[in-house]
């Protein structure tokens, strides 16, 4: 089961501000690891709190929820070192905690340079929001052109 990107934009946003507190796992305060393991959590269908990884074993944490070695687009992505991570959310949405103060979104994400590892999960692909036609009065269903137009 993967989280729709929608409801990780809307986990990031929830918890933006958030102060970094080393080992901390609450809306009180995480560090950087706590945060990537929110995202990965929500991404996977997991409890976002309670089940949190470190730096020291995060890749059998990302292999544990199904995440492959390297990087791919429109993949949530983790880049890590041994003493940092970050994540970049599948829409390209970099987030970080302790860089300079608590969770952020911006920055440079799982792309630092300062990575030396990276994984990611394959995101299914989320279907674009299609209008739907109305019926003019039971004739059937309506057509409408590219440029919104209904023809004559």
């Amino acid at each position: 089961m993967f989280a729709p990107v929608a409801t990780l934009l809307t986990l990031v946003h929830s918890v933006s501000g958030t102060p970094y507190v080393l080992g901390g796992d609450s809306p009180a305060g995480t560090d950087c690891s706590g945060l990537v393991s929110w995202v990965v959590n929500a991404a996977t269908g997991r409890p976002v709190y309670g089940n949190r990884f470190h730096t020291g074993n995060i890749e059998q944490a990302l292999l544990e929820r199904g995440f492959k070695y390297g990087t791919q687009p429109g993949a949530l992505v983790v880049g890590w070192n041994s003493s940092h991570t970050a994540v970049t959310l599948p829409d390209g949405t970099p987030v970080s905690s302790g860089e300079g103060g608590g969770v952020k979104i911006g920055g440079g994400g799982a792309y630092q340079k300062q990575f030396t590892k990276h994984m990611y999960l394959p995101m299914p692909v989320e279907p674009m929001p299609v209008d739907q036609p109305v019926p003019p009065e039971g004739n059937g269903a309506q057509v409408v052109l590219m440029n919104h137009e209904v023809p004559p």
